[in-house]
C-alpha cells in the first residue's frame, strides 16, 4: 500500500458474526468478500469489484472486551517514530507495534479523547484503494467528533502534516473543519455533541442513498439519522450494523 505521511490506506470492520457482516454490507453497499490466507485468524477481503476496500475480521477470544467497530489506518513512515511521538503528545497505546508478513509494521493508537487509529507501514508500495473520494464502494469521507476541535485540529495536524482548508459554521457545535492530506480531501473534524462520545465516522459510497437505506432496514441494521442533503447535493446518514458497529453512508439520491 502507497504509504504517504497522512494517508488514510486501509478501513478495518471488527464484528462478532463475520459471516452475517458480510451479508449486510454485501447487501447494502455491494462488497464481495474473499479471505485474506491470513493464517490463524478469520480475516476476510472486501472487495469493491475496483480494488480493495477493507478488511472484515472476526472478533476472537484473543480480543477481551472488544466490540464491533470500524477502524482506519492511516499510513507513516516509521510506526515506532510515530507511536513514541503519538505517546509524547498525549495519546496511548492500544495495541503495541507489531509485523504481520506480507502486509506491514502497525500499531493500534488512542488519541487523548481516547478514540482509536492504526498507524501502519505497508510491506508493499502499491497504491491504497481503500479511500476514494468520489467512488461508490468505497470509504468517501473521514470524520473525527472530538471534545475540544482546536485542541485535537492541532493534535492530528501535527501527527500526520494534515491541512485545515475550510471551515463551516455548526452553531452550538461550532466548526465543521475540512482536512486535507497531501492535497487531497479526507474528511473533517467537529465538535461532539452532547452526549455523544468523541469517536471516528466512516462514511462508504453507495450508488443510492434511499435503496441503501431500505437494504439497511431490511437487513436488520438501523438509520440512527438522515439521509440529510449535503453540500454538492449528495445525501448522508448514519447507521448501526446488526452487530452494533456504527458507520456513514453517502450518495445521491435517484429517485
Amino acid at each position: 500500500m502507497s504509504n504517504r505521511q497522512g494517508d488514510f490506506i486501509w478501513y478495518e470492520l471488527l464484528t462478532t458474526d463475520a459471516d452475517a457482516a458480510q451479508r449486510f454490507y454485501g447487501a447494502v453497499v455491494g462488497w464481495k468478500a474473499s479471505d485474506s490466507g491470513q493464517p490463524g485468524m478469520d480475516y476476510r477481503i472486501l472487495d469493491a469489484g475496483d480494488g480493495p476496500a477493507g478488511g472484515l475480521m472476526q472478533l476472537n477470544e484473543q480480543m477481551p472486551g472488544a466490540t464491533p467497530v470500524w477502524l482506519g489506518y492511516v499510513g507513516v513512515a516509521d510506526v515506532d517514530a510515530a507511536v513514541a511521538d503519538w505517546t509524547a503528545a498525549g495519546g496511548s497505546v492500544q495495541m503495541p507495534a507489531m509485523d504481520i508478513p506480507n502486509v506491514g509494521r502497525m500499531a493500534m493508537l488512542a488519541d487523548p479523547d481516547g478514540v482509536p487509529l492504526y498507524v501502519m507501514r505497508g510491506a508493499v508500495d502499491e497504491v491504497s484503494t481503500a479511500f476514494r473520494v468520489a467512488d461508490a464502494r468505497h470509504v468517501r469521507w473521514n470524520e473525527i467528533a472530538v471534545k475540544d476541535d482546536k485542541a485535537s485540529l492541532a493534535f492530528y495536524q501535527e501527527r500526520f502534516g494534515w491541512t485545515a482548508v475550510d471551515k463551516m459554521p455548526m452553531g452550538e457545535l461550532g466548526d465543521y473543519h475540512l482536512l486535507a492530506a497531501n492535497g487531497v480531501n479526507i474528511g473533517a473534524l467537529m465538535r461532539s455533541p452532547a452526549g455523544h462520545a468523541p469517536r471516528w465516522t466512516y462514511y462508504i459510497g453507495v450508488g443510492d442513498i434511499d435503496v441503501a437505506m431500505a437494504q439497511i432496514q431490511a437487513g436488520g441494521g438501523q438509520v440512527l439519522d438522515g439521509p440529510h442533503q449535503i453540500p454538492g447535493g449528495e445525501y448522508s446518514l448514519h447507521a448501526r450494523d446488526p452487530q452494533g458497529a456504527a458507520f456513514g453512508l453517502v450518495g445521491p439520491r435517484i429517485a
